[in-house]
């Protein structure tokens, strides 16, 4: 596999473009915004007009935008990049979607005799520039290991959770779970001991190395205290995921309480206007209800 096509250039998707160009393949980008074309293009991408140029003569097709309905739209809309891929290609879904449309995909995908594999990606824009990110891969053995150079070159973490597609966002949904659940509870502790008086950056000390530590909190925080809350993940994209959890919750009959409460907060950070913002931003929320300046 050497000739790439990335849809969706944005904070993930141009990472994982740069790092592709940097270990020798040829990559393809398409992207709404031309800003993101501009920089693709002059890292060396070839940027095309359309999914379906994009996707022709390409060995893999990697999906990294929004949502399901960006995927869709992407895949199977006017001039997607269904019109074009090769029989012989593979396409990579990469964005955090419900498990059910990723079967969705794959069982079209699978009808034309075209490979899938479910395979969102975890760890930011940075990691997915460095080609540390991790993924959880839904589908077969044999596609896993097929694709192994472009996987190994995406990323060092990789986890194989199933062999039907599905099973990748399925993972990824308790992952960001858990994410989001523990990014609230990191802003709420440390609008909290802002409101105590402590200085934010010394309890972060104490946090990173003792027993309330967490990855995303010790992440989002350090940023967050110092005021930069330019957006790595959006405070919509989190919020969205955290609605996934809670869809396939109740398809499961599984309660999940801590979800449901870490929404209505990602919620309300948005109804005070920071949406667009770093998923940090939901100290803002905590800061504006527990009066802290």
């Amino acid at each position: 596999m050497k000739k790439i096509g990335v849809i969706g250039v944005g904070l993930m998707g141009m990472g994982v473009a740069k790092r592709l160009l940097e270990r020798g393949f040829h990559v393809r980008v398409r992207d709404i915004r031309p800003e993101a074309e501009d920089e693709a293009r002059a890292a060396g991408a070839e940027v095309c007009a359309s999914p379906a140029e994009l996707a022709r003569g390409c060995d893999a097709v990697i999906t990294l935008v929004v949502d399901a309905a960006q995927t869709d739209d992407v895949v199977f809309g006017a001039d997607g990049a269904a019109e074009s891929i090769s029989d012989n290609a593979v396409l990579l879904m990469c964005s955090t979607v419900a498990p059910a449309f990723s079967e969705s995909l794959g069982k079209h995908f699978a009808e034309r005799g075209i490979a899938m594999l479910d395979a969102p990606v975890s760890g930011g824009p940075a990691r997915a520039r460095a080609g540390t990110m991790s993924m959880m891969m839904g589908g077969s053995a044999a596609l896993v290991a097929r694709c192994g150079p472009l996987l190994e070159a995406m990323s060092d973490k990789r986890f194989h959770v199933g062999e039907a597609i599905g099973d990748g966002s399925k993972a990824k949904i308790v992952n960001n779970l858990l994410a989001g659940v523990n990014l609230a509870a990191g802003c709420e502790a440390l609008a909290l001991a802002e409101r105590l008086g402590l200085d934010a950056k010394q309890a972060l000390d104490v946090i990173a190395q003792s027993s309330g530590a967490s990855w995303i909190v010790e992440d989002r925080m350090r940023r967050a205290v110092e005021g930069d809350f330019a957006p790595r993940a959006a405070v919509t994209l989190l919020a969205k995921d955290l609605g996934l959890a809670l869809d396939s919750g109740t398809a499961a009959f599984t309660a999940l309480p801590l979800a449901s409460v870490a929404r209505q907060i990602f919620q309300g950070t948005i109804s005070l206007g920071h949406g667009a913002e770093d998923d940090a931003a939901v100290l803002k929320f905590y800061r504006a209800v527990s009066g802290v300046a």
